[in-house]
């Protein structure tokens, strides 16, 4: 019994200090958190040496590789053709604001040169390069915001212990300190906000790993969160902080995120829950097929449709869509992923205007269809191509005008009691997203 009460003392400890105690954003901040909600649309690039195996980035956990079998893979990966420039044109031409790359995923190999680390890009590769490196200074160049995805939890090192519930049967993991751990990802951390320029965020993951029952779960560690955050945003005040938790934000966090789920959406079985929502800003990642990292027998590429509706979706949840693509071990990014971005990109540069610097509509979103606004101005994002005719329930605004966005001309409505209908015939339907404007008096 004593000892239950030690580890139930230590759990609500551990709860009390996870935060960022008394924090205040900063006017930088909070001017980064507006910029965020209106930005819309980011690159996820999920890039490591798991690549070079072309299994998905979770290839160490899920294979059972070997610590010594795994370092073997830096001696293969040589990415000569990655061209920081092409990667960040690409994003621009589609649209997106900002990039979130994976600076050290699960595997725990660093994607940058890290000095308090052997186990790196710059050490352990013949590249001999610095990808992130490469990239902010692109970034810069072109006005693109750069985000760090830094992964919390970590299968290589041994002082990531007491481990969690993945890679436990990966051979040759060994026991270690914690209070290291944290010492050495607070090291890195420094090292990625003084050394590459302005980061505009810092993306975790990996909080659910020492949850025993799940993303529910108490927590069975201290992260030290409040030292953590603390520190991001002594570094730069305007960094913006965001956990992959799958649950409420703490204190010290300044954007919710939501995995594959749209805002409330729990079709994946970890995701956030409805009441667990704030009013911070938000952001739903997805992936462009079925992997984060390049799985060489992936077959689910999304449509153009299915993207577009993605990011449409996205924006009628009031959420910005992060979505991933998972480079080649060349360096390269699939040519399938670059056409289907680019196809984004060109609707986006005729119906932006619906999109960029929106808010949640006040028409609630579903599959058929979704609305964005701006003031009095409403979007109408109709999905459903398979009827003429559109019900809106209990809509009872004073209408001014309504007209097919892309083409100007009026649309037929009723307003009754019951609620709005739309008349939407075939010849000014679009088979992706047909657009209505809606402004209110």
């Amino acid at each position: 019994m004593k000892k239950i009460i030690i580890i139930l003392a230590l759990v609500v400890f551990t709860q009390n200090t996870f935060s960022q105690k008394n924090y205040t954003p900063s006017q930088e901040n909070i001017n980064a958190r507006n910029w965020f909600k209106n930005a819309k649309f980011g690159l996820f690039i999920h890039w490591g040496v798991y690549s070079v195996l072309g299994d998905g980035e979770w290839v160490m956990n899920n294979q059972n590789i070997s610590i010594e079998e795994y370092e073997k893979l830096p001696s293969f990966f040589n990415p000569i053709d990655f061209n920081a420039d092409e990667w960040v044109k690409m994003a621009k031409d589609a649209g997106m604001q900002y990039i979130t790359i994976t600076s050290r995923h699960h595997d725990g190999f660093s994607m940058y040169d890290s000095k308090v680390s052997d186990y790196t890009i710059v050490k352990k590769t013949p590249y001999k390069k610095d990808i992130l490196k490469q990239l902010s200074v692109a970034c810069k160049k072109e006005g693109i915001k750069l985000f760090i995805y830094y992964s919390l939890l970590d299968w290589h090192d041994d002082n990531y212990f007491p481990r969690g519930r993945t890679g436990n049967k990966i051979p040759g993991r060994k026991q270690g300190e914690w209070n290291k751990y944290i010492a050495f990802m607070k090291a890195q951390l420094t090292e990625l906000l003084t050394n590459y320029g302005e980061v505009a965020g810092i993306w975790f993951d990996g909080d659910w790993d020492q949850r025993e029952g799940g993303v529910h779960s108490p927590l069975t560690v201290d992260w030290h969160y409040d030292e953590i955050y603390s520190l991001i945003h002594k570094l730069q005040p305007q960094c913006l902080v965001g956990n992959n938790r799958h649950l409420s934000p703490l204190k010290g966090e300044d954007f919710q995120m939501f995995e594959r789920d749209l805002p409330g959406e729990t079709k994946t079985g970890f995701g956030t829950k409805s009441s667990e929502l704030s009013s911070l800003p938000k952001e739903v990642c997805g992936t462009i097929n079925g992997n984060w990292g390049f799985n060489l027998k992936d077959r689910k590429h999304k449509t153009t449709k299915q993207l577009i509706h993605y990011l449409v979706k996205a924006a009628g949840y009031g959420s910005n869509l992060l979505l991933n693509v998972g480079p080649m071990p060349n360096g390269k990014i699939q040519p399938n992923h670059v056409k289907s971005l680019a196809k984004v990109g060109e609707w986006l540069r005729k119906n932006g205007e619906t999109i960029y610097h929106t808010t949640q509509g006040i028409i609630p979103s579903n599959d058929a269809m979704v609305s964005t606004q701006k003031g009095k101005k409403v979007y109408l994002h109709i999905l459903d191509t398979k009827k003429e005719l559109h019900f809106i329930k209990g809509f009872k605004e004073d209408i001014r005008s309504m007209t097919f966005f892309t083409t100007g001309k009026k649309v037929v409505y009723t307003i009754t009691k019951y609620g709005l209908f739309i008349e939407v015939p075939k010849e000014q339907q679009n088979d992706i997203d047909t657009i209505i404007e809606i402004r209110l008096k």
